[in-house]
């Protein structure tokens, strides 16, 4: 899967969009505000950083450990909410799109229940 197909896959999300606060060399994917996707380059790889649950994060790293790592460039305390992986690792696409799911689930069920209940009406608009 290429970084523009997953990107593509995640901006069909309900009220996702692009962002960059972190300057030109990463983009951002975001739902109201909040960041579920990072797209950045690391040592010539095409990464992804994804949200996750800390049980759901420590599962997707046993089953591909040393390609799906917790978040590279969190802070220590939130890595194990965050996994980044490598898009030319080889990870099978339907893992990579279980992941992309998992963070946009993850941010969205964290909004306040307006703001779930704005993206639900958006959905079925």
């Amino acid at each position: 899967m290429t970084r523009q197909q997953l990107m593509e896959y995640c901006l069909k999300k309900t009220g996702a969009y692009i962002d960059h606060p972190f300057g030109p060399d990463s983009t951002i994917l975001k739902v109201e505000k909040r960041i579920f996707a990072q797209f950045f380059q690391l040592k010539g790889n095409n990464c992804v950083t994804f949200n996750c649950d800390r049980m759901t994060g420590e599962l997707y790293r046993q089953m591909f450990p040393g390609l799906v790592v917790r978040g590279y460039h969190c802070p220590p305390v939130q890595q194990p909410y965050f996994n980044t992986f490598s898009l030319d690792a080889g990870l099978p696409e339907d893992v990579i799109l279980d992941m992309a799911d998992h963070s946009y689930a993850v941010v969205t069920g964290k909004l306040p229940k307006h703001l779930q209940q704005r993206l639900k009406n958006l959905e079925n608009s």
